[in-house]
């Protein structure tokens, strides 16, 4: 399962055909595609409305806008060798067309950004294969922990602006459980759990991607504790404790002290949260364990015969103004050091400690993944279910059999 793994896809090229798709790599115009909420695309459409007025001479932009299944259907695109121009991608899945070729040398277009240090560091390591970017970052995701100010300041605890280490936090998680609400939220997928294990010294791969190191002792150890918060101390919900709501849906409801997410929540929290004053506070981190943090970004075609004019519209989607404008929503942390500090995003809106999102990026990496990062996630899921309902341990399931599994995907 090496390069091109993918490419099994092509025995469903038919499905691609029926859909009634069509070629999207022609010349006419400048193809786009990307995934994204209603209110994101509405403020994307604005964007290239403006950027077809400022270029006039050059190909009008048709946007893919795909919300679902998203990189399935790319997958499909690329094998079947009619892929968008531009397209939007996450350091998840970059690689898979970096490893095979598909993408860009986007290098000597953006020099000037990487030798001035435009986007965050975490950022363009993120696209960053053999010393060459094949995506340039709009924007980071990383780890924060929403707090109901209201509930800290009932149970006499002083609001945080950031955890300096896991113990600070786990500390924090033992005292703020009341007779009304859970204490935080502990979540199955690897997104939430993965630094909690890199803080202790462990992880899911090593950075070099050569390892497989949630076997360790420091992987399960970790994992076990984070789990625990919820089986074991009950300082967190169970799966039948939150039966069909959500953990977000809770901390809306006053249900969680505290919520452990990203910046994606940040637009659904202001409009739903009514009844409570909230904030941010940074994740733990460390000098010597660097936190994994993700990002998106665009990258073009190796195909594309509009290379030229998908070059010119990344510099401008990527720019200062553009980026400023999808941030003022709320949705994320910009991977442009400039907007980032600017008021832009730190502005008067909840979360009042926006800075929390970016202070932790100093001490940050991109998240260890490699080309079947996604079927190892699916392994895990399926491996794991038992350890998150607490009915069995997580180094009784993290062995050495387990080991040899996913070192086949390496």
């Amino acid at each position: 399962m090496k390069k091109f793994k993918f490419f099994f896809l092509l025995s469903v090229f038919a499905l691609l055909l029926c859909c009634g798709c069509n070629k999207t790599a022609g010349s006419d115009e400048l193809t786009f595609m990307t995934w994204g909420s209603e209110s994101e695309i509405n403020i994307i459409k604005e964007v290239i409305s403006d950027y077809e007025k400022l270029y006039p001479e050059r190909k009008k932009v048709k946007l893919i806008h795909t919300p679902q299944n998203y990189f399935q259907k790319l997958h499909l695109y690329f094998a079947s060798d009619i892929a968008p121009d531009v397209v939007f991608l996450n350091n998840i899945y970059s690689g898979i067309y970096i490893n095979s070729g598909l993408l860009e040398d986007l290098t000597p277009y953006f020099e000037e950004e990487l030798k001035n240090n435009t986007f965050y560091k975490s950022s363009t390591d993120s696209f960053i294969s053999e010393g060459r970017l094949y995506a340039v970052p709009r924007d980071i995701s990383d780890l924060v922990i929403y707090i109901n100010k209201d509930i800290f300041n009932k149970t006499n605890t002083p609001v945080p602006k950031k955890f300096d280490t896991l113990d600070d936090l786990y500390s924090v998680v033992s005292r703020i459980k009341t007779e009304n609400n859970f204490s935080v939220n502990v979540e199955p997928m690897p997104i939430y759990w993965l630094n909690f294990l890199i803080l202790n010294g462990g992880g899911l791969l090593s950075d070099d991607l050569k390892e497989v190191i949630i076997t360790t002792p420091e992987s399960t150890e970790a994992l076990q504790k984070y789990v625990d918060l919820s089986c074991k101390h009950h300082f967190a919900p169970t799966k039948t404790e939150i039966a069909s709501k959500t953990t977000a849906q809770m901390f809306i409801n006053g249900e969680l002290a505290m919520y452990i997410s990203g910046r994606w929540m940040v637009p659904k929290f202001r409009s739903t949260i009514k009844n409570f004053d909230w904030d941010v506070a940074s994740f733990p981190v460390s000098k010597e364990n660097k936190i994994a943090v993700d990002t998106s970004g665009w990258a073009v075609s190796k195909s594309s015969k509009n290379k030229d004019d998908a070059v010119n519209f990344i510099k401008y989607m990527s720019g200062r103004e553009v980026i400023k404008k999808i941030t003022k929503q709320g949705l994320i942390v910009p991977a442009r050091v400039d907007v980032a500090t600017s008021e832009n995003f730190l502005d008067t809106q909840k979360p009042l400690n926006s800075g929390a999102f970016i202070d932790i990026l100093e001490f940050s990496k991109p998240t260890p993944v490699n080309e079947n990062y996604q079927f190892i996630n699916d392994i895990l899921s399926e491996t794991l279910e038992d350890v998150f309902s607490g009915h069995r341990q997580a180094k009784e399931v993290l062995d050495e059999k387990f080991k040899k599994k996913l070192e086949t995907l390496l």
